[in-house]
């Protein structure tokens, strides 16, 4: 299990859906291990590889809701292999799949490039959020 603070990431999380004009129902996260995903992946999706995250949308109307899985062994990979940190590239792959819930997709023409651009937003709200609570910790 990734330490990760679950309040600031479901307040993060419901921040970015309200950017989208969406609001949060239930969301779950699986954090399995590559075996795990690639189990998933042939089962439910049709592939035959290993991913970092599937997303499963049970969304209705402008509430958010699914089942997220997460292969901790995908992501620690792609941190090294981008050169970033282990947490950063955890955070990305978390919003990745409310993104996918809100409604942008990553596999077609030029889609890509939208979902980099959604991820590197949310990932500067996160960023501000921890910016205005070391403010406050200041102040007290």
């Amino acid at each position: 299990m990734p330490d990760i603070d679950f309040g600031k990431i479901s307040t993060w999380i419901e921040e970015v859906a309200a950017s989208h004009s969406r609001k949060v129902g239930r969301l779950n996260y699986l954090f399995v291990d590559d075996e795990e995903i690639l189990v998933a992946n042939r089962q439910f999706v049709g592939h035959d590889y290993y991913t970092d995250i599937i997303t499963f949308d049970y969304s209705r109307g402008d509430k958010i809701a699914g089942d997220i899985m997460i292969s901790l062994d995908t992501v620690r990979t792609n941190a090294e292999k981008f050169g970033a940190s282990y947490f950063r590239e955890l955070l990305r792959v978390i919003i990745h799949g409310v993104l996918h819930l809100v409604g942008i997709n990553d596999k077609g023409p030029g889609e890509r490039e939208i979902m980099e651009a959604a991820e590197d937003k949310a990932l500067a709200i996160y960023n501000d959020q921890l910016s205005m609570i070391n403010d406050q910790l200041k102040k007290s």
